[in-house]
């Protein structure tokens, strides 16, 4: 039996995780944890029963305490409860579904404790790769890349020495905004931004896809999980999303990972590295897709993408700005308390105003994130 723990269990990556272990019945989970969704936290206790779950605020704990009273599951909160979670004895994998920078330091503890990360939290390497990535290689730990377009990146690496990698071809779909230009997205409603054309996830993730914020993030987190250089990192948009990423090797050949968008697929491979199992599901049909489309990212339109660049090539605690002040905005947006433009007007507006330190600690990433947030809140 494989031995899990999972942080962000009731979101569209946990849940789609468990679909995955009630599928193979050969994973046991050990841990779970969630945010404030304790009714189908309870659900998940009473059908997979773990030793250990956490709910970050401290009352919503105690509710799902008397709920769940009649099981053998503790209960933790906050934090601290999450770095119990991620050092939980007997786990082999950590599972980071959990969204925002407070995956930085669960993740950090189950490095150090011996676990393998299976990292669905970009904000994590966006943030502090120059700390996570040196410290699993110290204690051999295998970061392992769930969002599908890294585990097409990680999938298509397999068998090659980082020293033939030419460049990383990280696809897009464009979502649902491609081909529309500045003047197109001035009356943008929540509702508009959450309609992704082919994939569904949170709102969070679907809006920072709508903006193409998403896919600036992942360029950053490419960097770290593949030691490339930033302007190595292209995007490419692939609208049909069957092409989930691709690597250009210094010979001229490409190696590309396809598949239909189901997020299952990457996370059962992150879950089984090396071994590849049977996932039921959709196939790719060719002869229904006919054919494949390849465009050039617009970056006038979506000038988030072009300030993720700057950000990642800047390094330091710039990233932190870019991810802190996207993460505010959008939650703003998705409250209706902005516009759908002021999103990346408000990311930028923090970028200049932030003096960057190089190679921050954990605490310094998270003063910056609290200073960020702090100058956004300052603007109303």
């Amino acid at each position: 039996m494989k031995k899990i723990a999972i942080l962000g269990s009731t979101g569209s990556i946990g849940t789609q995780t468990l679909e995955v272990v009630r599928e193979n019945k050969d994973i046991e989970v050990l841990a779970l944890a969630a945010g404030n969704n304790i009714t189908l936290l309870e659900q998940q206790i009473r059908e997979f029963h773990p030793r250990l779950v956490g709910v970050w605020a401290e009352e919503k704990a105690e509710e799902l305490k008397s709920r769940i009273r009649d099981t053998g599951t503790k209960v933790v909160s906050g934090m601290d409860g999450l770095l119990e979670i991620a050092q939980i004895e007997g786990s082999e994998i950590l599972v980071t579904a959990i969204v925002g920078m407070i995956g930085i330091r669960p993740t950090i503890a189950a490095i150090e404790a011996g676990k393998d990360i299976a990292l669905a939290n970009k904000e994590t390497l966006v943030t502090a790769g120059h700390i996570i990535m040196p410290l699993a290689k110290k204690m051999g730990v295998k970061i392992l890349p769930v969002d599908s377009e890294h585990s097409a990146i990680f999938q298509s690496l397999q068998g090659s020495r980082r020293s033939e990698v030419k460049k990383i071809l990280l696809t897009a779909s464009g979502g649902p905004f491609r081909g529309k230009k500045q003047e197109d997205l001035l009356n943008i409603r929540v509702e508009d931004a959450l309609k992704h054309p082919n994939w569904a996830m949170g709102r969070k993730i679907t809006i920072d896809s709508s903006t193409m914020v998403n896919k600036g993030l992942e360029v950053m987190e490419a960097k770290w999980l593949f030691d490339v250089d930033i302007d190595d990192v292209q995007v490419v948009v692939q609208p049909q999303s069957v092409i989930h990423s691709m690597v250009e090797f210094v010979d001229g050949a490409v190696i590309a990972q396809l598949g239909t968008p189901d997020m299952k697929l990457p996370i059962q491979y992150a879950l089984y590295y090396p071994e590849r199992r049977y996932l039921p599901g959709d196939r790719v049909d060719f002869w229904k897709i006919g054919h494949l489309d390849f465009e050039e990212p617009d970056m006038g339109t979506f000038y988030g993408l072009e300030l993720a660049y700057e950000a990642g090539r800047t390094g330091g605690t710039l990233p932190t700005v870019f991810n802190a002040a996207n993460e505010l905005a959008v939650s703003q947006f998705l409250n209706r308390e902005i516009k759908y433009l002021e999103i990346i007007e408000i990311i930028e507006d923090c970028m200049r105003a932030h003096k960057t330190i190089e190679n921050p600690t954990v605490e310094q990433i998270l003063e910056t994130e609290a200073a960020t947030y702090e100058r956004i809140r300052s603007r109303r």
